[in-house]
C-alpha cells in the first residue's frame, strides 16, 4: 500500500515545529541538530542511538535531546494502525528558553549534576495540548505569530509542570558545554561532516577547535580523520567480505579512486593487494 506522507510546518524566529504522519514498516536515517529539539511520538516508535547511548521512544511518549548532537534513528509503523508512525518535534532555540524562564520565574536549586536524558510519558494534560495545536498546521500562513509564539511558552509551562526533571533539563541546554574533542572525533569521523560542524559538536569556534586538536594531537583534525579512515578501512577489508567500495563509503570518503590512492599512500600497497595477502 502507498500512501503520501504528511507534514505540516509551523515557523516563529524562536522555533520550527513540525507535525509528520507517514506510512513506513521501517525508515533509518540521521539528523543533525543545531537547535535543541523536543520529540513527541504520537503513534509508532522511534529508536534514537548517539554514541553509545540509546533511547526507544514509543507512542505517547516523548524525549528532549540537546542541539550540537547527531542522533541515527530509526522509525517504524504500527502495524495495529495500518503501518503508520506519527510525531511532533519541536526546535527549540536558546534565546526562547531564556525567555521562557524569564517570563516563567523558575526557581530551582542550582546542582551541577547533570540531568539523564530519556524517554518520559506524555500525560493527559500534554497530550490535551498536543490535540490543541494540531489544527494550525492545517493553515499556518494565516496564525498570528504573537499568538503562535505564546502557544509554544503554553507548551514548556506544561513540561515544566509535568516533570522538574525535565525543568532542569530544559534550564541546563543553556548552559554552553564544551565537549571533550577526542570522544567527539572518535564518535563522528566515518561520518560525511564538515570541521565547522565538528566544532559546533565539540562547542567551540572553528578557530578553537583547530586549536585545541593540535594542542593534544600535535595533527590537524583533517588529517587526524583521514589517518582514523585508512586505519579503520584497513580493519574492515582483513575481517570482512565487504566490496572495497562499500568500505570506501563506509568510512566517510566520498570517491573510491581517491580512496585507493590515499591507502596506497600510507600502506605501500593498494586495497585489493592487501586483501590477497590475506588470503595467501
Amino acid at each position: 500500500m502507498q500512501s503520501p506522507s504528511n507534514y505540516g510546518l509551523l515557523r516563529v524566529s524562536d522555533f520550527l515545529a513540525i507535525a509528520s504522519f507517514e506510512h513506513t514498516r521501517e525508515s533509518t536515517g540521521s539528523m543533525f541538530l543545531e537547535e535543541h529539539l523536543l520529540l513527541f511520538v504520537l503513534d509508532g516508535e522511534n529508536t534514537l542511538t548517539n554514541g553509545g547511548r540509546k533511547h526507544v521512544v514509543s507512542k505517547d511518549h516523548m524525549i528532549l535531546l540537546e542541539k550540537a548532537t547527531i542522533w541515527d534513528f530509526r522509525k517504524e509503523g504500527n502495524p495495529g494502525n495500518n503501518n503508520i508512525y506519527g510525531c511532533m518535534l519541536f526546535f527549540l532555540k536558546d534565546e526562547f528558553l531564556k525567555d521562557f524562564v524569564k517570563m516563567a520565574d523558575v526557581k530551582l536549586t542550582p546542582t551541577d549534576e547533570p540531568v539523564v536524558t530519556c524517554p518520559k510519558p506524555v500525560n493527559r494534560h500534554l497530550k490535551a495540548y498536543l490535540n490543541s495545536i494540531k489544527p494550525y498546521f492545517d493553515n499556518p500562513e494565516n496564525i498570528d505569530q504573537g499568538l503562535l509564539r505564546l502557544k509554544i511558552m503554553e507548551l514548556l509551562y506544561g513540561l515544566a509542570l509535568t516533570d522538574n526533571g525535565l525543568l532542569r533539563q530544559i534550564l541546563q541546554l543553556r548552559q554552553p558545554i564544551k565537549s571533550d574533542i577526542i570522544s567527539v572525533m572518535e564518535q563522528n569521523y566515518t561520518k560525511r561532516i564538515s570541521l565547522p560542524e565538528l566544532a559546533f559538536l565539540s562547542g567551540r569556534s572553528l578557530s578553537s577547535f583547530k586549536r585545541d586538536f593540535m594542542a593534544v594531537c600535535s595533527l590537524p583534525p583533517s588529517k587526524w580523520i583521514r589517518e582514523k579512515r585508512l586505519e579503520k578501512s584497513k580493519e574492515l577489508l582483513l575481517n570482512t567480505a565487504l566490496s572495497i567500495t562499500d568500505v570506501c563509503y563506509m568510512v566517510g570518503f566520498e570517491n573510491a579512486t581517491h580512496y585507493s590512492r590515499l591507502f596506497k599512500q600510507k600502506y605501500g600497497y593498494a586495497p585489493s593487494e592487501n586483501r590477497q595477502k590475506m588470503k595467501k
